[in-house]
């Protein structure tokens, strides 16, 4: 299993708080413990992860999906292209005990979203290469939404110098947060008497 030399990255909180992650060597970048611990302490002020069925694209060393899981989400999804990342974030899910609370799928993002859900997504966590293509990232935006619950909340994490996302019509831009080099932006579903 190849990680990156010297790279440490943990659960912040929760039933794992504390507990190491196994990194994937090339073509991932993991979320830092502090936008992590921002992003659920959001997150959680909003009452959005217990109890949540969450997605996660992208997932890299799934580091996000599973602060979800230690955080008490009832299940968490983790979509990741990279053979090698998939094997990483499997083993990790088994090592923190969540491997009866994790799904992991190895698929691009972009093919995953094409099949509608039948358990509405509660939560959708998009960490994307930062060299993805703006138009891309929309069409994967677009192809969430036909699975969304009606309170859901999608999350979209990149680099700080690129510009916000292009919400589709089915959700609704919150604002985002810039932490150093990363942005987060946050959306919800449309409701009926949203303009």
């Amino acid at each position: 299993m190849t990680r990156y030399p010297g790279a440490v990255t943990r659960i912040v909180a929760g039933t794992a708080g504390g507990r190491t992650l196994q990194v994937p060597g090339a073509g991932t970048r993991p979320t830092s413990d502090r936008v992590r611990e921002a992003l659920f302490s959001r997150l959680e002020h909003q009452g959005i992860v217990v109890g949540a069925n969450v997605l996660d694209l992208y997932a890299g060393s799934g580091a996000v999906g599973l602060e979800a899981a230690s955080r008490g989400a009832e299940h968490v999804t983790l979509v990741e292209s990279s053979k090698d990342a998939v094997e990483v974030v499997r083993h990790n899910a088994a090592n923190l005990g969540f491997a009866d609370q994790v799904t992991v799928v190895g698929a691009k993002a972009e093919r995953f979203v094409k099949d509608i859900s039948p358990d509405p997504w509660d939560l959708v966590l998009l960490d994307p290469p930062y060299d993805l293509d703006d138009t891309e990232l929309a069409t994967v935006l677009a192809g969430v939404v036909p699975s969304l619950a009606p309170h859901a909340v999608v999350v979209v994490e990149r680099s700080a110098r690129t510009p916000e996302p292009e919400w589709p019509a089915g959700l609704v831009e919150l604002g985002g947060r810039t932490y150093g080099d990363t942005a987060v932006w946050f959306a919800r579903t449309r409701l009926p008497g949203d303009d």
